[in-house]
């Protein structure tokens, strides 16, 4: 199908379906269930700029810019930018170990419920097989499908898939390669591998020009359309730069024509947005390696890497460790959010010994400890104790250090559920949320517990409330990651 014709096959669904290219219309819709009670996700950063694995995801643009270390490496590793560029790199792009259920028995195993690969990333290689152009994965480099092959792979597996485009950065991203000889520099025709390569943009000027052209915006948008018609995906995830004023006459469109398509098959979909590129309350608030500090009245998300560093695989990633993912996953979800966790494979399409190492002690928490995190909701109190949660995007580039009277509260059925994030060696807690009330006060709980038990012991723990909270005295263990108490209400 060509542009034109999509285009107006899009115009179609939208003027038949329910919703429709308004924002009015478009808040009618809902979060899906399996997102509300998922909570736990895979995201993959897997294309040609795993190749240099140097530096980060970014290696695509830096290496066009003089005075970067991208740069100067680039030209040290692979020579001069007009001899050798980015699009070198697609060949030598073989994924020749990808094998897709293996991944997702990983990820399955992880405890994850749902998976996100990069679908298009801002380089412009498509990792998927496309209509739209000739730069992807199914024509050039490993020669697959690789989104079609992780879909079977996530249907076999019962796993919600869903893809993540990049696309809109394309506009800018490679255009510092006009400012000096380089492979880019004659990229004038649409449909280049480059094209358009603009003057980069004021990340974050809404009005920044020179401003994307309708050729480049209608390109970007049928590219969307067709990763949507193609793969039925669950979750439409778009980076930043989609908040540019030019794009959002755009949004309506895709949110109107996905949430039409998903009503004809009968499917429950979302998108997740950062920096109020949609009209709150019509798509999901996603925080980029950061999260909130309190419990909010809305479902939202984090996505963060298990590499500091970089979301794509380096030679040079740092690694967090599985008990601080383990304990931003309980914060994150006592707080009505759910945890995107990137891994980087490489670009042979192996997933690193440390990233599998992380994700099946994540797994293995999870098996203990899932029930206070599937289907869970918040409680009235998401935390209790000292440690404050630092709120924002970007903010998790240090792990949180809790202390024992850190606790995080969520609710399943007729069961209370507090996690110790840092649990005590003598095993004796106090909840003080939970406190036996004063009938003299307006008590702050004033709920019957009947019964409380060790998510992973055996053995009931001895306790009681009085003024001070319930107090539970544990097994008295060294444990690095959270414990949870459970505890029946009447």
């Amino acid at each position: 199908m060509d542009k034109q014709a999509y285009l107006d096959l899009i115009d179609e669904v939208i003027e038949r379906g329910p919703y429709k290219a308004d924002w009015n219309s478009l808040c009618r819709h809902e979060v899906p269930k399996w997102f509300r009670d998922g909570k736990f996700g895979i995201f993959i950063h897997w294309g040609v700029y795993s190749v240099p694995a140097y530096a980060n995801e970014w290696y695509s643009r830096n290496m066009y810019i003089k005075g970067t270390d991208e740069f100067e490496y680039h030209r040290k590793t692979f020579g001069e930018h007009k001899d050798f560029g980015y699009k070198d790199f697609i060949p030598m792009f073989k994924a020749e170990n990808f094998d897709a259920d293996k991944w997702m028995d990983l990820f399955e195993e992880s405890g994850a419920r749902y998976v996100i690969p990069v679908a298009e990333h801002h380089d412009g290689f498509q990792m998927y097989k496309s209509e739209m152009s000739h730069w992807n994965a199914y024509e050039m480099g490993p020669k697959r499908d690789v989104i079609g092959e992780l879909t079977k792979a996530a249907r076999k597996h019962e796993m919600i898939l869903g893809a993540s485009s990049h696309r809109i950065e394309h506009w800018f991203f490679m255009g510092h390669g006009r400012e000096f000889e380089s492979d880019i520099t004659d990229a004038e025709q649409e449909g280049d591998f480059y094209w358009p390569a603009e003057k980069e943009a004021e990340h974050y000027d809404l009005f920044s020009e020179p401003t994307p052209t309708k050729a480049f915006l209608d390109d970007w948008f049928v590219r969307v359309c067709e990763l949507i018609d193609k793969y039925h995906i669950c979750e439409l995830y778009f980076d930043w730069w989609i908040q540019h004023n030019c794009a959002k006459e755009y949004l309506k469109k895709i949110a109107a024509y996905y949430y039409n398509r998903a009503e004809e098959w009968g499917e429950e979909v979302m998108i997740a947005y950062k920096h109020d590129a949609f009209m709150f309350g019509t798509a999901v608030v996603d925080v980029e390696r950061g999260k909130y500090a309190d419990a909010k009245p809305f479902y939202w998300q984090t996505d963060t890497a298990i590499a500091k560093n970089s979301w794509c695989y380096t030679k040079n990633n740092e690694f967090k460790k599985a008990k601080d993912i383990i304990c931003d996953l309980v914060d994150i979800v006592s707080k009505n959010g759910c945890l995107l966790l990137n891994v980087g494979p490489k670009a042979d399409g192996t997933i690193t010994e440390e990233e599998t190492d992380i994700l099946k002690e994540i797994g293995k928490w999870l098996r203990i400890n899932g029930e206070m995190i599937y289907g869970s909701r918040v409680w009235r109190f998401a935390s209790e104790g000292p440690t404050l949660t630092k709120e924002g995007h970007f903010t998790d580039g240090d792990a949180t250090e809790y202390t024992s009277q850190d606790f995080r509260f969520t609710v399943n059925g007729e069961y209370l559920y507090a996690a110790c994030m840092a649990y005590p060696e003598d095993g004796k807690v106090t909840i003080k949320s939970l406190a036996k009330s004063d009938p003299s006060t307006v008590p702050k709980f004033n709920g019957i517990i009947s019964d409380v038990i060790i998510l992973g012991f055996d053995e009931k723990p001895e306790w009681y409330t009085d003024k001070n909270g319930l107090v539970i005295q544990g097994p008295k263990i060294t444990c690095e990651q959270p414990v949870v108490f459970k505890m029946r209400i009447r």
